[in-house]
């Protein structure tokens, strides 16, 4: 038997670059911690074959109608968020419902969601700034030529 053969190979910074790809992915009417897992894997490159734990070797995401993602069972109203603005008494509390009136609201859920199931760290920080949501559906990275992808189809 030859040992060699079993050998793990790990991408480099160059080749995992350019692997990288950009995709289109449609929120309407997806459940938000199910779209966002996905994402997520997506962001990390957990769907090619080449994946290698330590590098940033995922594509850049692009997240149009984000307005339109739903919640399951009554998340709506009765899930907070949690912020602290760093003085004494500055805690502050949110529900989806209240968050998407305001401005940047939407990207804010979202962005919490995915950011929630990356690695902490370094790693994980890089891997976030792949990704780009947008509420409508015109996005400004039309020159890059995402393909647009089925999110259904991922598992």
């Amino acid at each position: 038997m030859n040992t060699l053969s079993y050998k793990t190979i790990s991408l480099n910074k160059e080749a995992a670059q350019k692997e990288k790809e950009w995709v289109v992915i449609d929120a309407t009417d997806q459940v938000v911690g199910r779209l966002c897992s996905k994402v997520a894997k997506l962001l990390r490159g957990k769907y090619k074959p080449s994946f290698t734990p330590h590098m940033d070797c995922g594509d850049n995401v692009i997240i149009i109608n984000a307005q339109k993602v739903i919640f399951t069972g009554n998340k709506e109203t009765d899930k907070l968020y949690t912020r602290y603005t760093g003085y004494p008494g500055g805690q502050r509390f949110n529900t989806p419902a209240e968050l998407r009136k305001k401005k940047d609201g939407v990207e804010r859920i979202v962005r919490h969601a995915v950011k929630g199931m990356l690695p902490k760290g370094p790693l994980g920080r890089s891997l976030l700034k792949n990704l780009y949501v947008y509420e409508g559906t015109e996005h400004p990275h039309e020159a890059q030529k995402p393909k647009a992808i089925d999110i259904n189809l991922y598992k």
